[in-house]
């Protein structure tokens, strides 16, 4: 049990109660897409915990999708009490972290990449390994 250990297993139980709640319990209009919890980071003494929020199937318009993450963010800031609530009713803490709602733009980064490596046109290279054969 190396460092970390239990904030990494606070930070997994606090990404499952978000995702329940978003299932069953959160009913704003701003989360009506496909929204989901990428990842929850927990600081070493538990104050606080940065939940990472993904948006898939935003519009293909810039201004449009940074409005709808605008949105989302600012849905999950208005729902942060009845979350840190939930949080406090499943996991027993002496002292509930304090929410923080960041953008994961993982995705993002990773589509602009693949853009940038297709665009310098380089074939798949494979090397092929020549076929031995037993004597």
């Amino acid at each position: 049990m190396g460092k970390g250990y239990r904030q990494g297993r606070l930070g997994e139980e606090i990404k499952k109660i978000i995702g329940e709640l978003l299932l069953r319990e959160i009913k704003d209009p701003r989360l009506s897409g496909l929204v989901s919890i990428s990842a929850v980071e927990v600081t070493s003494d538990g104050s606080y915990a940065t939940v990472y929020v993904t948006v898939l199937g935003s519009s293909s318009d810039e201004e449009k999708a940074q409005k709808e993450k605008e949105d989302v963010i600012a849905a999950f800031k208005s729902a942060k009490g009845l979350i840190k609530r939930e949080i406090g009713r499943s996991v027993k803490l002496r002292h509930v972290p304090d929410l923080i709602f960041k953008m994961d733009t993982s995705l993002e980064y990773g589509r602009h990449i693949s853009k940038i490596i297709s665009s310098l046109g380089i074939e798949n290279y494979r090397e092929e390994e020549p076929d031995e054969e037993d004597e």
